[in-house]
């Protein structure tokens, strides 16, 4: 009996929380996929010729239906999803579970990390579409309420912006609880008016037959070929399904998308439709003429609160991305302030929200309307679709071991499918498609110059290095003075004398009794394991070689990783240790074989300005000692 009722209350506590992470999820997760239905019907029947008759309206939302169907239920929700790296989601980290995949194969890994570094450097220019062109979006419902204002929309977007990354410093711990309860009210809004609509017009659901969509094609030619990239708005935030699997988990998010999420959005298009098939007239904006004029100007300000939470979860996952490229050695090190003393994931890069803000700006500016900028969001969507569906595949094949006719048969469809909506959203790019290519090719040039660029420093050091053994020879055949306490040089490589150690030695003259050389690596996992994080190997001459050990979602702490090496026989006392540290002064050398002249001095002058290693590791400056050493590359 007593263990019948401990069960009954055991499940009822994993009901409870899995219904509050559902909720969680519906307010983080479905922000950008959630608010799409403001702009993508508008965007898809009124261009390039396009008109809202009947055929149109039911080609077009056949399409949504099973581009919502096909693309996020089954692609991303059932079979990507399934692609979690130690339960962390997102394109870094499934570029890095593709890696691991084949981690004996260093062609195959070469191509995959430069794919995956493209999709991540697309998601830069989602993460400046995705906050114009929502709240511009929400906005451009005073047109409809107040047509006298229309030419406030612009300033007004852009103090909304501006106040939202103003704020960013100051986390969302406290504005995430507010999250869900809002987007829920959002939902369950645009569900109401959308069904009220479909219950004016019936037929409308005819539209869930494919044949509409493929009849479409047929009788529309080009024109609906064009209407994929509009469609594809209404997939947008897909990514984001899996970018948050980390916090939230598979089930919630699955609960959600199935059981609430879904219903709404097919509600609300299908509503549009049924207003579209009865007044044409009304799609300058069929989105705010299915609210009723006296709840007008409340729904403006719903829409603009929930454009406001789909750009928070970007925003928030551009910052997420930018670690794990700096962990990962993408990206040059930067500031990164954590905003919550119960959350790790909750952090602030100053760095990325100036440049994200900045952008953000110049595309309102710029483009002044959601219609102009819905030419500019497909691609960066599209590109980042296409590349997770070929990272996935990569994981199936040589991870969960499916069969080569398998993974054809699956990448067939899927790609047919991605390259069709990136394909069309090419046709944009010069209306517009251009500036997310742009941003991702400037963001792209700057991991891979990292990248190389760092690859390059380390083997100039290796090169230029003395081999650690008979060093250590040396020194016990004839010791020089020692002086108390323990020193730690970091170092890339345990096989030669670290810079610092040498410079210390020939200028002060001395050793101290006890020298470490460190390194730290980052692992292809989000979260290290316990018995991988620390490596020791003890040396002669009161050496030793320590390896410690990250995962690239995790804060590399320097200091907190000693404290745990009591237990590998070498304690630490932290007070009594100093950090020995050679900071390179990189040089660009025409003569030098390597990169582009102009990539060298990029790499030189991103090196003189990123974040020291010492502040990224956390160690203490008043327990440091740096020691210049000049670097050509």
């Amino acid at each position: 009996m007593g263990h019948d009722i401990q069960q009954g209350i055991s499940d009822a506590d994993s009901k409870r929380r899995l219904a509050t992470l559902a909720l969680g999820a519906i307010g983080v997760v479905y922000g950008d996929i959630g608010t799409s239905p403001l702009y993508t019907l508008q965007t898809t029947l009124s261009h390039d010729g396009m008109r809202p008759t009947p055929e149109s309206i039911y080609g077009v939302l056949s399409l949504i239906f099973w581009a919502q169907i096909i693309v996020v239920s089954l692609k991303y929700v059932t079979f990507i999803m399934r692609a979690d790296n130690k339960g962390e989601g997102g394109i870094m980290a499934l570029m890095a579970l593709a890696l691991r995949a084949v981690r004996d194969k260093p062609k195959t890994r070469w191509l995959l990390a430069i794919i995956g570094i493209f999709g991540a450097s697309l998601f830069y220019g989602d993460g400046v579409i995705t906050p114009a062109i929502s709240v511009l979006s929400a906005v451009e419902g005073v047109k409809v309420a107040a047509p006298g204002l229309a030419h406030w929309v612009v300033p007004v977007t852009a103090v909304i912006l501006f106040f939202l990354f103003a704020v960013q410093r100051h986390g969302t711990e406290n504005v995430g609880r507010m999250f869900g309860p809002v987007m829920v009210i959002w939902f369950i809004t645009i569900a109401v008016l959308g069904g009220r609509m479909v219950l004016d017009n019936p037929h409308v659901l005819y539209a869930i037959n494919p044949m509409y969509g493929v009849r479409f094609f047929f009788t529309h030619g080009v024109q609906a070929y064009i209407a994929l990239g509009g469609v594809v708005l209404a997939l947008t935030g897909a990514e984001a399904l899996y970018a948050d699997m980390g916090h939230f988990g598979k089930r919630p998010i699955r609960l959600a998308w199935f059981n609430f999420v879904l219903p709404a959005l097919i509600l609300n298009y299908f509503g549009q439709g049924a207003l579209l098939l009865a007044h044409p007239e009304a799609i300058d904006n069929p989105f705010f003429k299915t609210v009723p004029s006296v709840l007008l100007y409340p729904m403006i300000a719903l829409a603009t609160a929930a454009t406001v939470i789909a750009s928070q979860a970007v925003i928030s996952g551009a910052f997420s991305m930018t670690r794990e490229a700096m962990s990962l050695g993408y990206s040059p090190r930067m500031p990164v302030v954590h905003t919550s003393r119960e959350m790790s994931g909750q952090i602030f890069v100053p760095w990325v929200n100036s440049f994200l803000l900045v952008m953000v700006l110049v595309a309102v500016i710029g483009f002044r309307s959601s219609d102009s900028l819905s030419a500019a969001y497909g691609i960066a969507v599209t590109g980042t679709m296409t590349i997770t569906t070929v990272l996935a595949l990569f994981v199936a094949r040589h991870q969960w071991r499916w069969s080569m006719p398998v993974v054809i048969i699956a990448g067939t469809l899927l790609l047919i499918i991605d390259m069709s909506f990136f394909t069309a959203n090419l046709i944009k790019v010069e209306y517009g498609g251009w500036f997310p290519l742009v941003l991702g090719l400037a963001v792209f040039i700057v991991m891979t110059t990292w990248r190389r660029g760092r690859e390059l420093v380390v083997r100039e050091i290796k090169q230029g290095g003395l081999a650690l053994v008979p060093f250590i020879e040396n020194i016990t055949e004839h010791p020089p003075l020692r002086v108390p306490g323990t020193a730690a040089f970091l170092t890339a490589n345990q096989n030669s004398v670290p810079h610092a150690l040498l410079h210390n030695l020939k200028h002060n003259k001395v050793l101290h009794e006890r020298n470490v050389m460190l390194t730290v690596e980052v692992l292809e996992t989000p979260v290290a394991d316990a018995d991988e994080r620390i490596h020791l190997t003890s040396m002669d001459g009161n050496f030793y070689g320590l390896e410690l050990r990250f995962g690239f979602a995790e804060d590399p702490n320097i200091p907190l990783a000693l404290s745990r090496c009591a237990k590998s026989g070498l304690p630490f006392d932290l007070m009594d240790t100093t950090f020995f540290l050679s900071r390179e002064n990189v040089v660009a050398d025409k003569r030098r074989p390597g990169m582009a002249l102009w990539r060298d001095r990029l790499f030189a002058f991103m090196s003189r300005n990123a974040l020291p290693a010492t502040a990224f590791f956390q160690i203490p400056g008043n327990r440091l000692i740096e020691l210049g050493t000049q670097v050509e590359i």
